[in-house]
């Protein structure tokens, strides 16, 4: 992790909360500096949604970094105010009303004045850092510095953590050698309901940790393309029914709390059911899968697809909201349910999409 350090001297903070205040430090005596600007619009590639407790919405961007919205006016922060990096991978908040937003280089703690830069502990015994306790955050890495799982932050400090070989490790590595990214890269990260951690992968599958031990659940399917790539485990969701939705499949995941013991590993224990038979591409020819999805107050599942729209699935049947830009079709990255139960949708060059009721039509002032 790169630390960020901001020169100050003769330092005078006047900076306040996002909600409604003023960005504004004194560096010298005879100079004045703005953290953030004052902005009109949101970036068109904003792929995180986020909002806090105290109703501020944040937006990060793939390439312009993050955006305070507090209902009234938009604040744009960049590299220059503090950011690691303008390109954005997720946002959230701890007990105490701090910002944390994940970039491409480090995380940064945002605590209503400042951005301060997040230094990871390296994991340098077994697994003495693997703990799971309720008020950690946890963070994906992408695989840099050859870090090989996520970093959990207990308020204090921040771990990088290493997962356990994966069984599939020799034969993988094996057959690329040379690969730009880890196989162990943590593309997402899901708490479910009785606190147990999941960790979406590049391409080992799924990781589940316990607070004990960590099992594995890989399906090819889940992971790799027919044609050879690679999209890994980008949305893990929890339905009312305690039963898993992983991406890139229909199905749906009976899991059990026991694991299955195979050749010296742990493996999560599952059986497949039926989920989404009748979500189907427009042309009717293949099934649509899904990159990211919420659970609504009336447990219905939303789930955001790569360039075919939301679909909203209420147990028995499912019904399609196309999202269409001058009648196109438009990419989506991620979707997002609110304090409020509002339901918005983060695309890669469209801007910001909320649900009116009927329609997702894109977010302005």
């Amino acid at each position: 992790m790169k630390l960020y350090i901001l020169p100050v001297f003769y330092i005078l903070i006047i900076l306040t909360s996002c909600n409604g205040q003023d960005f504004t430090k004194n560096t010298t005596r005879n100079s004045k500096v703005v953290l953030g600007d004052t902005v009109s619009e949101l970036s068109k590639s904003i792929w995180i949604v986020f909002q806090a407790t105290n109703g501020d919405y944040w937006y990060g961007s793939d390439k312009d970094g993050a955006f305070c919205f507090d209902g009234k006016t938009i604040i744009h922060f960049s590299a220059k105010d503090g950011l690691s990096s303008n390109r954005i991978r997720g946002i959230q908040e701890d007990k105490q009303g701090n910002i944390y937003i994940s970039t491409l280089e480090s995380i940064n703690k945002f605590d209503g004045h400042t951005f301060t830069t997040l230094t990871a502990i390296p994991n340098i015994s077994s697994g003495d850092n693997w703990k799971l306790q309720p008020d950690d955050l946890w963070f994906s890495t992408l695989g840099k510095n050859g870090e090989n799982g996520p970093c959990r932050y207990d308020g204090k400090n921040l771990y990088q953590l290493e997962f356990p070989k994966h069984y599939m490790a020799d034969e993988y590595f094996a057959r690329f050698p040379n690969n730009s990214w880890s196989p162990y890269d943590v593309y997402y990260i899901y708490k479910d309901s009785k606190g147990t951690m999941w960790f979406g992968t590049s391409n080992f599958g799924i990781c589940r940790y316990d607070g004990n031990s960590h099992s594995w659940l890989f399906e090819d399917h889940l992971t790799n393309t027919p044609d050879g790539g690679s999209f890994g485990i980008r949305s893990i969701l929890e339905d009312a029914k305690g039963k898993y939705w992983f991406c890139n499949t229909r199905y749906r995941f009976n899991i059990s709390p026991d694991s299955i013991k195979e050749n010296g590993h742990a493996l999560v224990k599952y059986e497949r059911e039926k989920g989404t038979d009748d979500i189907k591409s427009v042309d009717g020819k293949g099934y649509i899968y899904f990159m990211s999805a919420i659970k609504d107050n009336e447990d219905n599942i939303w789930m955001a697809t790569y360039n075919q729209g939301v679909w909203k699935y209420d147990g028995n049947k499912s019904t399609h909201y196309p999202v269409r830009e001058n009648g196109k079709d438009i990419t989506l990255f991620s979707i997002y349910k609110d304090n409020q139960d509002q339901i918005w949708l983060g695309t890669h060059e469209t801007g910001v999409y909320k649900f009116n009721g009927k329609t997702f039509e894109r977010f302005t002032l």
